[in-house]
């Protein structure tokens, strides 16, 4: 099947819920060096006002490979450049004080790779900031990918799935490289009533279950999401408005060079 592009728009239906993170991994950031920043998977740009913001008098650079989220994060008006790039090769022209990810890395494997690289990309005293989803074990992804094996067998490659380590791998992995900061939240969200389907199938259907989706032809994703959605409504029960309590677990990162 083919890949489907990125949605800004059912991406940016939770936008605060999506934000939060960034903000709080956003205030873990200490007194940078000389340099740019730069907002790795910068997406439909939500986080660009933020980081404007905060670093006013530096030049900011979004890193994307979705044109439609790019052109978004175009509309925001807070980047000095935008750059259609894939994050798994891109090097700047110089070495950033900043590298900022909010919610991209997941969907690029190899971190043992990864990360040391981006972190020898920054400059002397640079911080790299990541915040990603660690939420594959909970109901709301796993079921996804446990119901596309039962009724579409070997349809879909897991591997294609977002997912990350343990935050001990993490430990292992970049405390040798600087001053490693290391947690996890577990935010307990809100997700108002949707219509037609449930609510955390409106939440995870624009991001994690895009692979899952892409893999089924339409008649098939129209079986799968009847099936997820009788699932959800005993993994999180709707209130009588219809709204959901969602847990929702991130792992965060600052590594300081």
């Amino acid at each position: 099947m083919t890949r489907s592009e990125w949605n800004p728009d059912a991406y940016a239906r939770f936008a605060d819920l999506r934000l939060q993170p960034a903000l709080d991994l956003l205030m873990h950031v200490r007194p940078l060096p000389a340099g740019d920043i730069v907002d790795l998977g910068c997406g439909n740009g939500a986080v660009g006002p933020v980081l404007r913001t905060r670093f006013a008098e530096r030049t900011l650079i979004g890193i994307d490979t979705a044109a439609a989220m790019l052109a978004k994060a175009r509309d925001s008006g807070a980047y000095d450049r935008l750059e259609p790039r894939d994050m798994a090769e891109w090097a700047p022209d110089t070495p950033p004080a900043l590298i900022f990810s909010n919610a991209a890395l997941h969907w690029l494997g190899d971190h043992h790779r990864l990360l040391p690289r981006l972190a020898g990309l920054l400059a002397p005293g640079g911080t790299l900031a990541v915040q990603m989803p660690h939420q594959n074990r909970a109901p709301s992804h796993r079921l996804w990918l446990d119901l596309v094996q039962q009724h579409f067998p070997n349809r879909h490659d897991p591997d294609n799935s977002p997912g990350i380590l343990s935050a001990p791998d993490y430990y292992h992995l970049l405390s040798p490289l600087g001053q490693l900061s290391l947690w996890e939240t577990e935010y307990y969200q809100t997700l108002p009533p949707a219509p037609d389907m449930h609510p955390v199938r409106a939440f995870t259907s624009a991001t994690f279950a895009r692979p899952v989706l892409d893999a089924l032809n339409a008649a098939e994703r129209a079986e799968l999401c009847a099936l997820y959605d009788t699932a959800m409504d005993s993994a999180y029960p709707r209130a009588s408005d219809g709204s959901v309590l969602f847990p929702f677990r991130r792992l965060f990162f600052t590594l300081d060079i």
